[in-house]
């Protein structure tokens, strides 16, 4: 009897135990942002005039965690102030998942996660949320993951279809990549920080009439930061090869970084970013020109986007020499950064040989924590182009070319709940 008041005991706390480990809480994001544009991503011609718009995402974040087993769903809408289009759409005036995973541990150091996900590393160069866009970026893969207290390697597997087609298709996936896998490993000893990055993506292309073939590019790399307590580095390397459709892939990428504390308040960071590009006489199908795939590119090479942001890929590539400085004014932490931009190849106009200096954007951002829940953010950013860069995108250098935002960003927990 006594033992069997022991193993009833004993059933019932795992059971609480197992209940009381439960996890749910649930979070709201409203986060509308006003855009005056003025030679934003490019310059302007004689036939385009400035704009403004108020565009917003609203998200919804539901998660669920146990000792096991975590579990997200993430719905957002997005929106442009004024935009009346009644037709269900994942970007305009529907209900789409940003985010639906869920994720197993399978001890303390294994575990899996699977569903449509943010993968984000490093500094976001190759791989990153990108935040910024209202829609964001995310993937459907699945990861398996190996953590200590020390070390991470992730093995991420994607497999992308625009259907769930019983049969082959007839026309080639065009829509990022037919499939993907990765290996990131990240170690930290003392204040350095190492990852190496060792992704293979898959793209269709069309090889003859009604045959469609897959082949395969590859990014290597490395990713090494350094912090001290007034001197922080960083450091990365990237290669590309592989092909892309029938042309040979042959690119890199390499950037530093340095970081000094002028103050306890006071910041200082100098930059320099080096993306390979392509001789615009060069005739050869080799692709040169180095592309940051699934990266937040919003964030490098000035907040005007003119390069890499749907924009730049296969042309000349980049330099970019920078110097960002963050600074408090009271309750407003300031950041005010100035690029200087110049083509690592020739750019040619008729056959003229032009100058490698493409111009110098400013970049000028505040941020105010209004309350807990609720943050202000502002930006004004100017483009003083080049004749080169006229050569290279279009446009007048010479008229005023500019961007001014302000964003909201509103964030409260809605509900939490731990049994």
């Amino acid at each position: 009897m006594k033992l069997l008041k022991t193993i009833s005991f004993s059933v019932l706390g795992l059971i609480s135990a197992t209940t009381y480990a439960q996890e749910f809480n649930a979070d709201i994001q409203i986060r509308p942002r006003y855009e005056y544009t003025n030679g934003f991503g490019t310059l302007l011609t004689p036939t385009t005039e400035h704009t403004s718009f108020i565009g917003q995402r609203s998200r919804v974040n539901l998660n669920y965690g146990d000792s096991k087993l975590k579990v997200k769903v993430a719905l957002q809408n997005l929106r442009t102030w004024g935009d009346r289009n009644t037709i269900p759409k994942s970007d305009v005036n529907g209900v789409a998942i940003y985010e639906g995973w869920a994720q197993y541990n399978f001890d303390e150091k294994w575990s899996t996660k699977i569903g449509r996900q943010v993968l984000s590393y490093d500094n976001q160069r190759i791989l990153g949320g990108l935040d910024w866009a209202n829609q964001g970026r995310s993937h459907d893969a699945a990861l398996i993951t190996y953590k200590d207290s020390k070390n991470q390697l992730d093995l991420g597997f994607a497999l992308n279809a625009d259907n769930e087609n019983k049969v082959a298709p007839s026309t080639p996936y065009n829509t990022d990549h037919k499939n993907m896998q990765y290996a990131w490993y990240h170690t930290n000893a003392n204040k350095v920080g190492l990852s190496f990055l060792a992704m293979n993506v898959g793209r269709d292309y069309l090889k003859a009439p009604a045959e469609i073939e897959t082949n395969y590019n590859q990014t290597l790399g490395t990713y090494i930061t350094y912090k001290g307590k007034k001197v922080a580095l960083d450091f990365s390397f990237y290669g590309q090869t592989g092909k892309i459709g029938t042309n040979k892939v042959s690119a890199y990428n390499a950037s530093a970084n340095a970081a000094f504390a002028l103050s306890s308040k006071v910041k200082a960071t100098l930059g320099y970013e080096f993306l390979s590009g392509k001789d615009q006489n060069d005739l050869s199908t080799d692709v040169k020109s180095f592309n940051p795939l699934f990266g937040t590119n919003h964030a490098f090479n000035g907040f005007m986007d003119y390069f890499y942001v749907g924009n730049h890929a296969g042309s000349v590539g980049l330099q970019d020499v920078s110097l960002k400085l963050d600074f408090p004014i009271k309750k407003v932490n300031m950041s005010l950064t100035p690029h200087l931009f110049y083509a690592p190849n020739k750019v040619f106009a008729g056959a003229v040989e032009q100058d490698s200096y493409l111009g110098t954007e400013v970049d000028l951002t505040a941020a105010y924590k209004l309350y807990k829940d609720v943050t202000v953010v502002a930006g004004y950013s100017q483009m003083f182009g080049s004749s080169t860069m006229e050569t290279l995108k279009g446009g007048i250098a010479g008229t005023t070319n500019n961007w001014a935002w302000v964003m909201v960003n509103i964030n409260p927990q809605i509900f939490s709940s731990k049994k």
